[in-house]
């Protein structure tokens, strides 16, 4: 185990093959919940970096090399976890698949991350964040009435639908191996994850008559009190003033209680809605924070990246922290039993090469070093 590993996952070895986005980040909230993760890096890296590489050591294997898929085999023999973020037969094509995995260690839990899957129509064909958000529903239903669908960042498929539900496979089918002594092959789709994330959005159009037409419904900018409002300089300010209380405050501290007894009028709506941007119009953002502050109203002010790093409350929970000099999130959740603490700085690929290959207890570390299927670099960047 790495000397430095803390918190729950402190001993849980994960073995992850280099990649971008979302299984990277996955690799990172494992290290961050204590795994030692063992990064296999390309003897060439890629010229694209998406900068989640902090928080392990970093092993260069050739794959090209006639020992290459031996040395991940080895390496996978000391491992709980391996994953790999390829495109389906990849991985069984470099002859390191599950097959030939659990054929040396059954007990792996083999993670793949995908945007399609690992099987469909879809699935040999490459995708991108945007492309798989807008087959479950999910795009389609962001943005204003009357305006194209609007894109979430990469946020919602990349790392909601896709990191998270590949940690949240990976553990369970640990905790699976740790009970039964059986490994498996965890199949993360972002596909699939987006489409289960939009579970409440799937039962209120089954139950509860939510429309599919875009900005028309409670929570889609729809309502006149789940939106967002201009203030006089410029900035904004959030509104989710969803429950009759919540939303009685709200319109007394802006200063329009008249329409206090309109709130699920939509007849009214329109009217409204012109009533709230016009008094939030008044004012500054910084006058409109001291108004709501302390208050159950449910407004808050709109904050850049920047202005999130100095927000009071973020800075009381220590919600970032710096690393490599600059400004990066804190680990999440907390843990009162086994904190954890940010992933450490990027090394340059192949620094621990050696390291690694000793301390896993790999067979012919030396060799595999010496015949050039392994790379040991100085980490220095």
């Amino acid at each position: 185990m790495s000397a430095t590993a803390r918190g729950p996952l402190a001993g849980v070895r994960v073995l992850e093959l280099a990649g971008l986005g979302p299984a990277p980040m996955a690799s990172l909230l494992l290290s961050e919940l204590g795994a030692d993760v063992v990064r296999v890096d390309r003897p060439v890296p890629s010229p694209v970096s998406d900068f989640l590489e902090r928080g392990r050591r970093s092993i260069v294997v050739d794959l090209k090399h006639p020992d290459g898929a031996e040395t991940v085999l080895r390496l996978a023999e000391r491992a709980d976890v391996l994953i790999e973020g390829l495109r389906p037969g990849v991985a069984e094509r470099l002859g390191i698949g599950p097959d030939a995995v659990h054929a040396r260690n059954p007990c792996l839990v083999y993670g793949r991350m995908t945007g399609w899957g690992q099987h469909g129509p879809r699935a040999a064909t490459a995708g991108h964040d945007i492309n798989y958000i807008s087959l479950t529903g999910a795009l389609a239903a962001i943005g204003r009435a009357g305006g194209p669908p609007q894109v979430p960042l990469n946020l919602l498929g990349d790392f909601g639908g896709g990191s998270l539900y590949l940690v949240v496979g990976v553990l369970a089918a640990l905790h699976h191996s740790r009970v039964t002594g059986e490994g498996q092959v965890v199949d993360a789709a972002i596909v699939d994850g987006v489409t289960h994330l939009a579970a409440m959005v799937w039962a209120e159009r089954r139950h509860n008559g939510w429309s599919d037409e875009r900005g028309s419904n409670m929570l889609d900018t729809g309502s006149p009190y789940y939106d967002v409002y201009a203030t006089a300089d410029g900035g904004w300010m959030s509104v989710g003033a969803l429950e009759p209380k919540f939303y009685a405050q709200f319109v007394a501290l802006l200063g329009v209680p008249e329409w206090a007894d309109s709130q699920h009028d939509r007849a009214v709506w329109p009217r409204m809605r012109e009533a709230f941007a016009a008094c939030f119009g008044t004012r500054t953002r910084a006058e409109w924070e001291k108004v709501f502050d302390g208050t159950d109203a449910c407004v808050t002010p709109v904050l850049n990246w920047p202005e999130a790093e100095r927000d009071p409350h973020l800075a009381a929970r220590s919600a970032h922290v710096a690393v490599e000099g600059g400004t990066v999130p804190a680990p999440a959740p907390r843990f009162s039993a086994t904190p954890t603490r940010a992933a450490g700085p990027r090394t340059v690929p192949g620094t621990h090469s050696l390291e690694v290959l000793e301390e896993w207890r790999v067979r012919g570390a030396r060799e595999l070093l010496s015949g050039g299927a392994v790379v040991q670099r100085p980490g220095t960047w």
